[in-house]
């Protein structure tokens, strides 16, 4: 039998776990949580939100197939697959607010159908183009009249603390909550916001006040062992807060994205609407012909030719970039077209590593699914020449990512390159077109070249070896 690989992340919960065997998902349902799962799987509304993609899809194995699988399981369910894992300190502000707002909705409506989720981590929201799913079967189980909301701290730390830091204090969130992947502490938020926001009404009520009173608590020495009676909510007052709190998360917007490098970028760039068109012929072209399942986007810009992929034959794209404000374009024109599109904030320099337990709880994005092709746009000389990377390391590593793909070489002549070497000292001796050629060469077939501006820019078609 094909070997079983559990999913790095999964040792958190010990009620399952998840597990892959030949491409495909599975989670195993232990003992422990075989009543909670018995109670809720059957619910009308659960089934329900299976079927509309609101939470993801799951059947149940045969016990014998079961517990060939996981012998120690009570159950064993298939899900459907998530194309790509992303990670709530890789999305722009538009995607981890539409997440929190999605898990606030979804306990509300689990609610109603006396429905209660156990934990509120944003890991269990996964991204279908820029439509949220919730993928954690698990965290559901009976709501118990009068309980308190035990996942609120959770969902404050990895949801609400990250939205703001960008909305109040205009301070990205993304690599900070990469370096904790349990979010933003309420004490160091509070120590990033202006005094004045610290004093607005829902702040300190929230935020504040909560931190003063546990540092009282903390510093006083309250005594552990002395019983505190349980605290009790009723439900229609527990809906009342979840509601409060989506209306709020629903007024903020993002501090980071106004007037950034390259949120203009369609309006200002150096080359003339002839150019483009020839650029956007050579993408078309290239993805009519190969029709890519999954195409990644590299240094995806606002998404315009992300789109331009998805309508020539491409089945869904992910898309990078790390200019916060032409991903809050990208994320915008992905909703509004209805687009496969998943805009990620990503430093090329510095992608995604695998971290957290073991440095498996979070996959490395080269460990993730890899696509069958590639865009690198107006690329190259960001990694070779903004980031000081060796040319052929460059190219070697976006020919590693896909079996095909375009790569675009900017000439020093270019006025954007120029400018990257204004103030600097052009120590760049094997930056031309004749060593970028040597080095694609190396790893790959050119299959086409299309010079496509009048400064020289290239579009390079390869095929890996």
């Amino acid at each position: 039998m094909t070997s079983v690989r559990r999913d790095g992340g999964s040792y958190r919960d010990p009620s399952g776990y998840v597990f892959y065997r030949e491409g495909r998902i599975y989670r195993a349902i232990l003992k422990r949580a075989q009543a909670d799962y018995e109670a809720v799987r059957d619910i009308p509304l659960v089934r329900d939100l299976m079927r509309d993609g609101t939470i993801v899809g799951s059947r149940e194995l045969e016990p014998g197939e079961a517990s060939r699988l996981a012998p120690e399981a009570a159950y064993v369910v298939e899900h459907d697959p998530v194309p790509f894992i992303s990670y709530p300190y890789e999305w722009p502000f538009a995607l981890l607010q539409r997440a929190a707002r999605f898990h606030l909705d979804l306990q509300l409506r689990l609610l109603e159908a006396r429905v209660m989720l156990s934990d509120a981590t944003a890991y269990n929201v996964q991204f279908l183009g820029t439509r949220p799913v919730f993928i954690d079967l698990l965290s559901l189980r009976p709501y118990r009249d009068g309980e308190l909301w035990l996942g609120h701290h959770q969902f404050m730390q990895q949801f609400v603390h990250p939205l703001l830091l960008n909305a109040l204090a205009g301070v990205s969130y993304n690599n900070w909550y990469k370096g904790n992947l349990d979010g933003i502490r309420r004490s160091e938020l509070v120590r990033c916001l202006p005094v004045t926001k610290r004093l607005s009404p829902r702040v300190f009520k929230q935020i504040v006040l909560p931190q003063m009173m546990e540092t009282e608590y903390r510093d006083e020495g309250a005594d552990s062992t002395a019983k505190v009676p349980p605290a009790r909510l009723d439900k229609a007052t527990l809906m009342a807060m979840l509601r409060d709190l989506d209306v709020w998360i629903g007024t903020l917007s993002p501090k980071t994205v106004a007037g950034t490098t390259w949120s203009d970028y369609e309006r200002t760039r150096t080359y003339n609407a002839a150019e483009i068109d020839e650029k956007c012929v050579v993408v078309a072209d290239f993805v009519s012909k190969h029709t890519p399942a999954v195409l990644w986007d590299i240094g995806c810009n606002t998404g315009e030719f992300s789109e331009l992929a998805l309508k020539s034959g491409c089945g869904r794209v992910i898309g990078f970039d790390l200019d916060e404000g032409a991903l809050h374009l990208a994320c915008e024109r992905a909703q509004k077209n209805r687009l496969d599109l998943l805009p990620l904030s990503m430093d090329l320099l510095n992608p995604s590593a695998g971290c957290g337990w073991l440095g498996a709880e979070r996959k490395a994005l080269v460990d993730r699914n890899l696509p069958d092709a590639i865009l690198a746009l107006a690329l190259i000389h960001h990694l070779a020449i903004a980031g000081n990377v060796p040319l052929g390391e460059a190219v070697a590593w976006l020919v590693s990512l896909a079996p095909k793909g375009i790569i675009e070489f900017v000439h020093k002549t270019d006025e954007t390159v120029r400018k990257m070497l204004r103030f600097r000292e052009d120590i760049f001796d094997d930056y031309h077109e004749e060593a970028f050629r040597a080095h694609l060469e190396a790893g790959a077939v050119i299959l086409e070249h299309r010079e496509v501006s009048a400064s020289g820019r290239s579009l390079y078609i390869y095929q890996r070896r």
